[in-house]
């Protein structure tokens, strides 16, 4: 083939079918990391109201340790990032008993400070979600399964698996997380 010449019809399927699946990576890549980011952020609202009108130090140690122990940790952990966790639940606390542009600000603070903590340990927000958490999604998997040396790894029974006939982006989350 000259080099003016378009591409034979089977070379240009191929290569078209290439960048197709690139791209589907990327956004499936991309689609796990907010989806895990969007998630985390949602249990943690959600659990935060269910302390609304608790002593802020109660209802911070209570979501602070269904949070550690949906993710198969103590909360000490790792020292830098058990703090921000603590930031981040304290931020929660405060949105879910006056929702204010003000709390949300700090929300966004607090979690930008712990996705940060987490990068300087090699990991991210999105990354400790999906492969920690009771409530990750099963596609998640799909998409980047769990390093078989995460440290602190354990087992997740809860989370649903794939089901023939079906696509991956349809397994979600165990039903006590919903």
């Amino acid at each position: 083939m000259s080099p003016s010449a378009m591409p034979h019809f089977v070379e240009a399927l191929r290569a078209e079918a290439e960048a197709a699946v690139a791209r589907m990576k990327e956004a499936a890549l991309d689609a796990r990391r907010l989806h895990a980011r969007a998630e985390l952020m949602r249990h943690m609202l959600t659990t935060a109201g269910k302390t609304r009108g608790e002593p802020r130090e109660k209802a911070v140690e209570a979501v602070l340790r269904e949070w550690t122990e949906a993710w198969g940790q103590t909360g000490e952990d790792r020292a830098a990032v058990a703090r921000e966790m603590r930031a981040l639940t304290e931020a929660f606390h405060d949105y879910a008993q006056a929702p204010t542009d003000a709390h949300d600000a700090l929300i966004r603070a607090a979690s930008e400070r712990l996705d940060a903590a987490l990068t300087r340990e090699g990991s991210s927000l999105a990354d400790e979600m999906a492969f920690r958490s009771q409530c990750a999604h099963g596609w998640w998997e799909q998409v980047r399964p769990t390093p078989a040396d995460l440290p602190g790894r354990k087992a997740r029974p809860a989370i649903p698996a794939p089901k023939p006939g079906e696509p991956f982006w349809s397994v979600g989350c165990a039903t006590f997380c919903r």
